[in-house]
């Protein structure tokens, strides 16, 4: 299979839309709840464009939270973008800067998804093929947001159509694709370390943030990955 071109890009990153649309929805019916209008929730979805951070910034907004802590806030929850960027920056070395910060700015954790399947089996991955996904997904979650907040008085519970397990689902399916064309003499390392990360990050996330219990088990289980594979 080729992933050098922006049309398979673009067709690569349709499945994982669903899971945008239940995220994007959600933000959009929960931000208009809070009070935002339908632009500033498009200036959002267009200018943070991290589903978790856009949460957090509309609860911090609506306690008058002072603007650094909010800035400060978004930073470190997405501060994992900086690993999954460095994973993926191999690939695109022999690329211009300008390219390489247009693919990093709107890296997402779905998009990681679908880039590290062929990327750890060693296959070429092509900066059209990356802004093919990156853009149908960045312009997809703008969209979705936008009209999540026109129906915010209608679709009051998204809950009830299972948009709230879609980013769930759609992460499994994420998670086996992983499986995909691995050799099974290391099938048994794979597994090992899905269970490590999935108990250590439940064990850390006991006394300190999700998200920095996520940073910790993931660099932890990368290093225990490469010792095992040694």
């Amino acid at each position: 299979m080729s992933y050098t071109t922006f049309k398979q890009g673009v067709k690569d990153c349709i499945p994982t839309l669903l899971g945008y649309a239940g995220v994007g929805f959600s933000f959009g019916i929960v931000g208009v709840a809070s009070g935002f209008g339908v632009l500033e929730i498009a200036l959002l979805s267009i200018l943070v464009y991290a589903g978790a951070a856009q949460f957090i910034i509309i609860a911090l907004m609506a306690v008058h939270t002072p603007i650094w802590i909010i800035v400060l806030t978004a930073l470190i929850v997405n501060s994992r973008m900086f690993l999954l960027s460095m994973t993926l920056a191999p690939s695109f070395k022999n690329e211009s800067l300008l390219q390489r910060i247009g693919i990093g700015a709107l890296l997402t954790d779905e998009t990681f998804g679908i880039a590290i399947s062929p990327h750890s089996k060693g296959q070429f991955i092509g900066s059209r093929w990356m802004h093919g996904i990156n853009l149908t997904a960045y312009l997809f979650w703008i969209l979705i947001c936008v009209f999540g907040a026109l129906l915010g008085d209608i679709l009051k519970h998204p809950e009830a159509l299972g948009l709230d397990y879609a980013i769930v689902a759609m992460f499994i399916f994420l998670m086996v694709t992983q499986f995909e064309g691995i050799p099974k003499t290391k099938l048994h390392i794979y597994l090992y370390l899905v269970c490590i990360v999935t108990i250590m990050m439940c064990v850390l996330s006991i006394v300190m943030p999700s998200y920095i219990a996520i940073l910790i088990s993931s660099m932890v289980t990368a290093w225990i990955g490469v010792m095992m594979e040694r």
